[in-house]
Formats: C-alpha cells, structure tokens, sequence
C-alpha cells in the first residue's frame, strides 16, 4: 500500500498523535506506510505525520478528479495559506478555480454561463451524477458546507451512487433511504404480528385458565384447606379476566395503533418514490434540451464565422445581408440556450430542494417510526406489569390461605359437626 493516495474523508487535527498530520476534507494524500491497528503514516505537502486510516478513503490513478491531473494549457496552479489549490488562466485572466470538496459533500449548483461578445460558449468537460441524475460539471464549483453539520442527518450524506452489494447493478443514495424505510416497514409488521401471536397465546391461556375453574374437582373439601381450595379456584377465574383484558388492551393500544401506523408510511413511500421519479425525468428532458440548443448556437456560430471569411475576400451586399441574418440566428440561438439554461437551472434547484425536503421527511418519519414503536412497547410493558400486579393480588389471598391451613384446626372443627357420641366400650368383670 505504500506508495499509493487516498483521500481525506473529515479534517483532522493530529492532535490524537504525537506526529499527527494535519489536513483538511477533501485533500489528496500520500500513504508511506501503513499499518494494522487503524494508523497509517502519509506526506501532504512535503509534511510526513500518521493518521487515522477510517480518515480517508484509498484514491485509485484511474478514478481521480481532473483537479489532480496535469493542468491544460494556460493554467497555473496556487497554493494558499490554508494550504487549498486555486488554479488561475494566464491569457485571459478568468475568476481562480478553487479546488472541489470530497465526494460524500453535496453538489449545491451547477453553472453555465455563454459569452456573447466573444462568442465563446464555456462548455462542460465531464459529466457528474447524482442520484441516478447525470449533472454537467462545471469548470468550477463554489465551496459547499453540510446542510446540518451538527448532525448525521439523511439530507447530507445519500447524494453519491454506490454498487448494490447484492449485485453488479447501481443504486441511487435517495434509494438507500428508501430500503431503509421498506425495511423498517418490514420490521414493523414483524413486530405487530409478535403482538397478534402474544394476543392469541393470552386469549387461549385466559380461556384455559376459565375452563380450569369450572372443573368440579376437589369441591366437597372442608375446612380451612376447602376454603384454601375454594379460593384457588376463584384466583383462576380472576386470572383469566385479567389475561382477557390485557389481550384486549394489547389489541386496542398496541397492535391497531402499529397496523394503522405502517399503512400510512407505505403511503408516504410510495409517494415519495413516484415523485422524485417524476423529476428525474423532468431533469433529464431539460438537460437534453441544453445540449440540443448548445449544438444549434455552435452550428450558428461556425455558419457565421464562415459568412465573415468569405466577407473578407469579396465584399459584396449580398454576402454583408447574409453576414447580418447569420448574427441574427447566433444571436436568437443564444438567446434559446440561455432560455433553455435558465429552464435546466429551474428543474435542477427544485430537484435539489425536493431531494432535501423529501431526505429530512425521511428522517423525520424514520424518527416517528421509531418513537412510536417505542412508546407502544412500554405501553405493552405497562399493561404486562399491571397484570402481573393484579394477578399477584389474587395469589396474596391464596398465600395466606394456605399458610392457615392447620390440619388439627380442621380435624376439630369436622369432628365437633360430625361427632356421633362418647360412649366406648368399657372392661367388664365377669
């Protein structure tokens, strides 16, 4: 590994090392050597130092951005103070290009603008996709900051596309979201159907219970331990109604609020799904009406630079009529592409407004879901302790039935209503 880049993924102060290296996110580093325990040691700007290696991410030559390759013609590139690339055009002086933040940072806007004076178009050199949407990239983007940097919220880190690990297909960051919301869904009808089966098994336990104390068993038993007996008996059919009413009660306040709860996000899912679908369409047809007014503003500028040549070896009216309808077109064409710009500009900030919008809906649902859930399994606690209470309640009088029970007790009693006489044989003398 030695030898090779890797990118920063987070800034990172080198205080946690004594020959820590400082960088910022984004920044392009050399590994010199690496090692097991998470510390790897790297050289940015001529400074060696070590670094957490779940800091960065291993940069392959194939894949690195053009900011990293050898500069175009008339670019020249500057190294600020705070250690950032600007990148300056010496012929015609344009605004520095500064270098683009890391990968997992959203891309805001993309710009595109034309020159009319000197009919110059600046065209865009690579494409970037987002979300299964493939976006010009511009020949510079401003610096972009995380929309909520306090927190890990949804609405920051899905832009990226990545390979299914099931497959060798690619799935959006939006889509992420989204399994991960089926799969909560999921998880909640696994988790009302625990419920349903712990309703029947307290349903069929309390009738059980009911049928158990009917039975007449053991009813001719007197005394303090028939009274014991009796009261068993009674403690069962108390059971089984509490059991009843706690079946009842999960039903009503656990299970129903659950099935309600998990119909409606597969509502919002579904909405959520269809509409941003929608408008990656609508990006998509706006992005290829660019490129086809693009294409017809240059075929309009090349016609009328070839009118301007043949101007210049013969001038005639004719030739000067035609040089005149040509700047017209040139002109109508930029006018078209800057409409159909301004069109592509419109779609691309709603989707990117959409996309934030429906990520923090997501998160907030998410939240709800599991707050919900949550609150319904103490509710379920409760009601499992309450029966517990009661249920203890009717073996209390039990208890203390039968640490009464006193065998000579109940012999006195039975003997003193069923006695039949004292008299007994006495001996006789004959």
């Amino acid at each position: 590994m030695s030898g090779s880049f890797c990118r920063s993924l987070y800034a990172f102060t080198g205080d946690q090392h004594q020959q820590g290296l400082k960088f910022e996110a984004g920044e392009l580093i050399r590994i010199t050597q690496a090692l097991d325990g998470g510390w790897w040691e790297g050289e940015k700007d001529g400074v060696k130092g070590w670094f957490p290696s779940t800091y960065v991410q291993l940069e392959n030559l194939s894949s690195m951005s053009p900011l990293d390759e050898p500069l175009a013609r008339d670019w020249k590139c500057y190294m600020s103070p705070q250690g950032r690339r600007y990148y300056v055009n010496t012929v015609n002086l344009s605004c520095p290009l500064h270098q683009t933040e890391p990968s997992h940072v959203l891309m805001r806007k993309t710009m595109l603008s034309v020159s009319r004076s000197s009919r110059c178009l600046w065209m865009i050199s690579f494409p970037l996709q987002i979300n299964s949407v493939t976006f010009p990239l511009p020949l510079h983007m401003s610096e972009q900051q995380l929309l909520k940097p306090d927190e890990w919220s949804y609405c920051d880190y899905f832009w990226a596309d990545r390979k299914d690990p099931q497959g060798s297909t690619i799935i959006s960051g939006f889509e992420v979201l989204l399994q991960k919301q089926l799969k909560g869904r999921q998880m909640q009808k696994e988790m009302a159907e625990f419920v349903r089966e712990r309703i029947r098994i307290e349903e069929e336990y309390a009738k059980n219970l009911s049928k158990l104390s009917q039975i007449p068993l053991a009813v001719q038993e007197e005394g303090t331990l028939g009274s014991a007996w009796a009261q068993l008996k009674k403690s069962l059919a108390d059971e089984a109604e509490v059991h009843l009413k706690f079946s009842s009660k999960l039903q009503s306040e656990v299970e129903k609020p659950l099935l309600i709860f998990r119909e409606n996000f597969k509502k919002d899912m579904k909405k959520f799904d269809h509409h941003m679908s929608d408008l990656r369409k609508q990006l998509a047809s706006r992005s290829a009406a660019v490129e086809k007014a693009r294409k017809a503003l240059a075929d309009r500028q090349k016609d009328l630079e070839l009118k301007t040549q043949h101007l210049e070896i013969k001038l005639n009216s004719k030739i000067e009529e035609d040089i005149k309808k040509a700047r017209r077109k040139s002109t109508q064409a930029g006018d078209d592409l800057m409409r159909c710009v301004d069109l592509y500009n419109q779609s691309q900030s709603k989707w990117f407004e959409e996309m934030v919008t429906s990520s923090l809906e997501l998160e907030r649902l998410e939240v709800e879901r599991v707050e919900m859930i949550r609150q319904h399994l103490c509710q379920y606690t409760t009601l499992r302790h309450e029966t517990d209470m009661f249920n203890q309640s009717t073996i209390e009088p039990l208890d203390k039935l039968l640490r009464s029970v006193d065998p000579a007790r109940d012999r006195e009693l039975w003997v003193r209503e069923h006695k039949t006489g004292e008299l007994r044989p006495v001996d006789m003398d004959i």
